[in-house]
């Protein structure tokens, strides 16, 4: 038995990342029933998805990375999607060098990922060049969202905003209802894309719906969550699969 011990840095009103994550490597021990994984959590405080609070709660990052280092993790993710994509162009490398600078001065060595940087990377190991993309955000943040992944080299054709600011609700939201969004996007646009994003947001529940809406498409249909899963399991040097989520966890990218 292989214990790894993953830290999380979460807005403190996310319920979702450490719903969804845990469940997603909980599927997997059905296929490798020698990892387990041990969850510890860091939170930054934030509860209405709105520029200020998104800029405020990044100030906060150095504390909530030192704190996990106490806990000697082996490997980190953080959870906000929007704070990092509402930065600015390529924010994820900056955060992610940040939150690894903060644990080296602690004497920990361990990968770091972000879900904006996990997205862009689950993207590519897909070979997406072409994407869709479901979010909870007002339109306004999810334009923010569009546009920094069509500077990564993407080109999003279409997005659906649900238009949730708060960050509970989003939380609430039921992730089934999911398996009819999609379909209110651009009938060619989901035609010519190379991938479906089902939940550009780390908290907004997806993983129910994942595998059926990707059924459904016939085209990989991903989330910011399962790709912090994949990532992690990449970084970690182990099979990057687990049950009914999707292709990109299928072990084949």
């Amino acid at each position: 038995m292989s214990t790894h011990h993953v830290g999380l840095i979460v807005p403190s009103s996310n319920l979702t990342m450490e719903t969804e994550l845990p469940e997603i490597l909980g599927r997997r021990r059905e296929l490798h029933p020698d990892d387990r994984f041990v969850f510890h959590s860091s939170r930054m405080r934030m509860k209405h998805v709105t520029p200020e609070e998104l800029k405020a709660m990044n100030a906060q990052t150095d504390r909530a990375a030192l704190e996990l280092a106490d806990a000697r993790p082996d490997v980190v993710a953080s959870a906000c999607l929007v704070a990092i994509m509402a930065q600015g162009a390529g924010y994820h490398c900056t955060a992610e060098d940040q939150m690894r600078a903060a644990l080296e001065s602690e004497g920990v060595s361990a990968p770091v990922i972000s879900s904006a940087g996990a997205l862009l990377r689950a993207l590519t190991a897909l070979g997406a060049r072409k994407v869709v993309m479901v979010t909870p955000y007002m339109k306004p943040l999810t334009q923010l969202v569009a546009d920094y992944v069509a500077d990564a080299g993407f080109e999003v054709l279409d997005t659906l905003s649900l238009e949730v600011s708060d960050n509970i609700a989003v939380a609430n939201l039921d992730p089934m209802d999911l398996t009819e969004h999609w379909k209110r996007l651009d009938p060619q646009a989901l035609e010519d894309a190379d991938a479906l994003v089902l939940s550009a947001c780390v908290q907004m529940p997806s993983l129910p719906a994942i595998q059926a809406v990707e059924d459904a498409y016939g085209k990989p249909v991903l989330s910011a969550a399962t790709a912090t899963a994949w990532s992690m399991l990449t970084d970690l040097g182990l099979p990057a699969e687990a049950p009914d989520a999707g292709s990109l966890l299928s072990g084949r990218h």
